[in-house]
Parts: C-alpha cells; sequence; structure tokens
C-alpha cells in the first residue's frame, strides 16, 4: 500500500527522501475492507481521513424517505473522508463504504499535522487537493442544475472512465440525481448512436 502512496507523491512531482518516506509510514495506517464493509455511519464522529490504495469507497446520505444520495466515489488515489466531522469534532452526515474490496490509508488529524510539519510540500499539496475537491463539488452543483441528465453522465464518464464498469447502474444513477431507468435509457441511446 506504501508503494502506491509513494507513487502518488511522485505523480504530484513531490520526491520524497528515503527518510520522509519512512515517516509517512508511521503516521498512515495501512488498512483492508472488505465490499461492504462500513468506514463511517452517519452520527458517528469521524475518526480519521483516508487514502485509497485500490479498490473504491463511496460516500452517501440517506434522505427522511429512506433514499440514498451517492455523494462520491473513491477510487484508487482518492483523498476521502468526512472533514467537517474529523476536523470540528462533529457527528458525520454521511455514510462511507467500500464498493469493493479495497486497500486504505488512513490518517487521523494530528498525523496530517505532522505531515504537514515534517514534509511542508505535502501541505501544499493537500491545499491543492482541498481546492479542487471544492471546485468539483461546485461544478457538480451547477451541473445538476443547468446540465441535461446525458451531459451529467458524459461528464461522469469522463471523470470516472473506470467506474462505469465497476459500480452498480442505480448507484450511478444516483450519483447523477436520476433515475436509473433514465439512465438506462440513456446508455441504450449512446450504444445505438455508436
Amino acid at each position: 500500500m506504501f508503494e502506491k502512496f509513494h507513487s502518488f507523491f511522485d505523480r504530484k512531482g513531490l520526491q520524497l527522501t528515503d527518510g520522509q518516506f519512512e515517516f509517512i509510514k508511521t503516521v498512515f495506517t495501512p488498512t483492508k475492507v472488505k465490499r461492504g464493509e462500513f468506514l463511517l455511519r452517519a452520527g458517528e464522529k469521524a475518526k480519521y481521513g483516508m487514502f485509497v490504495a485500490s479498490g473504491c469507497l463511496r460516500t452517501y446520505t440517506i434522505d427522511d424517505k429512506g433514499k440514498e444520495h451517492v455523494l462520491q466515489f473513491s477510487p484508487e488515489d482518492w483523498w476521502t473522508g468526512d472533514m467537517n466531522s474529523l476536523v470540528n469534532d462533529l457527528p458525520s452526515e454521511v455514510f462511507i463504504d467500500a464498493l469493493e474490496d479495497s486497500e486504505i490509508l488512513v490518517f487521523d488529524n494530528a498525523a496530517l499535522q505532522k505531515l504537514n510539519e515534517y514534509i511542508p510540500a505535502s501541505a501544499t499539496m493537500y491545499q491543492v487537493a482541498l481546492q479542487k475537491s471544492l471546485n468539483a463539488k461546485n461544478q457538480r452543483i451547477i451541473s445538476s442544475l443547468t446540465d441535461t441528465a446525458e451531459e451529467r453522465y458524459n461528464d461522469f464518464l469522463k471523470k470516472y472512465p473506470s467506474l462505469s464498469q465497476r459500480v452498480p447502474q442505480h448507484m450511478i444513477a444516483s450519483y447523477l440525481g436520476i433515475t436509473p431507468e433514465t439512465l438506462s435509457r440513456i446508455r441504450k441511446q449512446q450504444s445505438t448512436q455508436r
């Protein structure tokens, strides 16, 4: 798992020294989770954030009528967790579970602070990642208000090219804010146009 994490840093342009890499191993905890296993439930306080080394996690909420609303998929090389709950010690409003058997590296708030102190460039990388995440969420809100269902699906395919075959159709539909039937119709139309 740590080698995948090391490769992630390399791809982001942050060359780690051997000492820095060894330090990372002291503040991140490798964890294997099975498909269907929960990492966080709404109402619990988040104890850690996560880096996905392999597999895929899902973040979602459930409305008053029991309907799931997928907020995010987190495949390989994604950071995830309820940072509001973690940083502010608040009950989470989301569920996070594993859609596949996954390998993750977990960290608590203190570990993140230690990492950023020991490797200052990681703080910059983390801030950039947070900004990208905020921008992506804002764009998703705008898209949900202005784009057609087909445009949202095409955008999903661009952002998550490997997930259309790995994630159940009803979860993709939930992420897009459409019914599974609408998604099925869109996919059928696109396959006949090819």
